[in-house]
């Protein structure tokens, strides 16, 4: 062992430290009884653990230091970049790039028997950093992003989509740098053979552009926001936007389901979005009842009557009756001969009634389209549809608020002497021969 020492204090026989390092290593091993055909072998395995583990501890050493530093920041400062920034794992690429020093610097060590792997090595190493450095870039921007998505004009924006246009960015500028490690050749050359292959590149990129496109026509025209709803039955979606990105769009349907379409999709097929509804904060209501047009008739003076006594009525009742008499009188018309002219008809005040029921309805919008019209009919009868605003756009509170008024609707149209349309069934049948086959008996 003393022997090794003093050799390997006579500096004349090693060029570099390296030597140094490689020469006392070699020695160390032959000291132990390693083998002469084993021990370039096992210096190499040797110094390579050593390398790995001082590149390890070092890295969760500075990892560990930076996120410290980090979080003591953001507890002082209060500034949400720093929490982001540990949550994007800034300082683990920050630790990654840390020992790249003393891996570039280690490389001749360790492969001083084998110096012609030490260029190849380096330049992979140089590759490594150039890695490391897009992700830590990356990391930095990801953590400014957050930060503004929690500000409220930022918060339904496709941030996704522009952190992707950079992520492209900086990749391309980061194979310029590799194409420029591995042939020694400028950036020139490599954008020259880009030139070359750029159809290539638009056939394979072909979504990636197109969707970038799409994203930036979306968010620019504010066409789709995250947290919209919208529907597009080509694609089966009916939902809450969660994600835009360059290349798809993903949707949560409401029954827990995630439909994805492609980004452009929203540029050249039509879709239904609900946004506008949602900032009204009224959702339509556009449902028809359908009476039986045998039912309708004029009402007689009896009827009239009655239905004066009702107060929903009353006003309304006077006044048309009023408006009828002078028109009939001008006509000229009998009030003995059946075509009376002018005359209320129970659907008039079933639709007046309903109309008086909407405006005393807290949860129906006054100051949106509110009224109850008929609409032409058909071979089921006469539709009375019901046209107005909940004041609500929430799911539930909406339904609750439709059954409310059509229970309520429904209920009352036999008042009116009307029927609401229904297609018999099997049982009704059934019904109505037990009950024949009784009175024949």
């Amino acid at each position: 062992m003393n022997q090794t020492i003093s050799e390997i204090s006579d500096l004349s026989d090693f060029d570099t430290s390296a030597n140094i390092i490689t020469k006392f290593t070699n020695y160390l091993l032959r000291d132990i009884g390693v083998s002469e055909n084993w021990i370039h072998i096992v210096n190499l395995l040797l110094l390579l653990a050593v390398a790995c583990l001082v590149v390890f501890l070092l890295q969760k050493l500075v990892n560990w230091v930076l996120t410290f530093f980090l979080k003591r920041i953001e507890k002082i400062t209060h500034l949400s970049f720093f929490k982001h920034a540990v949550k994007n794992r800034l300082p683990h690429f920050l630790a990654l790039v840390i020992p790249y020093t003393f891996v570039i610097n280690a490389i001749p060590t360790i492969f001083e028997d084998y110096r012609f792997m030490i260029t190849p090595l380096k330049k992979l190493t140089d590759i490594y950093m150039v890695l490391m450095v897009i992700w830590t870039f990356m990391s930095v921007i990801k953590s400014f992003a957050n930060v503004l998505q929690e500000k409220p004009s930022f918060h339904n924006k496709p941030m996704k989509s522009y952190l992707q246009v950079l992520q492209i960015i900086f990749y391309l500028f980061g194979a310029v740098a590799i194409y420029s490690i591995l042939t020694g050749k400028s950036a020139a050359m490599f954008f020259t053979a880009m030139g070359a292959a750029s159809a290539v590149l638009m056939l394979m990129f072909k979504d990636t552009i197109m969707g970038f496109v799409s994203s930036i026509q979306l968010s620019t025209n504010q066409m789709v926001l995250i947290g919209d709803w919208i529907t597009m039955s080509k694609y089966g979606a009916d939902g809450t936007v969660k994600e835009i990105n360059l290349t798809t769009v993903k949707i949560q349907n409401f029954d827990n389901t995630i439909t994805t379409i492609p980004t452009y999709a929203l540029i050249s097929d039509s879709f239904q979005n609900w946004r506008g509804m949602q900032e009204s904060g009224g959702r339509r209501i556009a449902r028809a009842l359908i009476v039986r047009q045998a039912d309708i008739h004029p009402l007689s003076s009896d009827e009239l009557a009655r239905f004066a006594a009702m107060r929903p009525l009353n006003e309304y009742i006077t006044r048309k009756n009023k408006e009828y008499d002078i028109i009939n009188k001008q006509l000229n018309l009998d009030p003995e001969y059946p075509l009376k002219g002018f005359q209320l008809t129970n659907v008039d005040l079933f639709v007046h009634y309903a109309e008086w029921f909407l405006q005393q309805n807290p949860h129906v919008h006054q100051d949106m389209t509110l009224l109850v019209r008929q609409q032409a009919p058909s071979l089921d009868g006469l539709p009375l549809q019901v046209y107005c605003f909940a004041k609500t756009t929430t799911f539930l509170g909406y339904e609750e608020i439709v059954g409310e008024i059509f229970s309520h609707l429904i209920s009352v149209v036999p008042v009116f002497g009307l029927t609401i349309f229904e297609n018999s069934s099997s049982a009704d049948s059934l019904t109505v021969n037990i009950k024949q086959d009784t009175i024949e008996k």
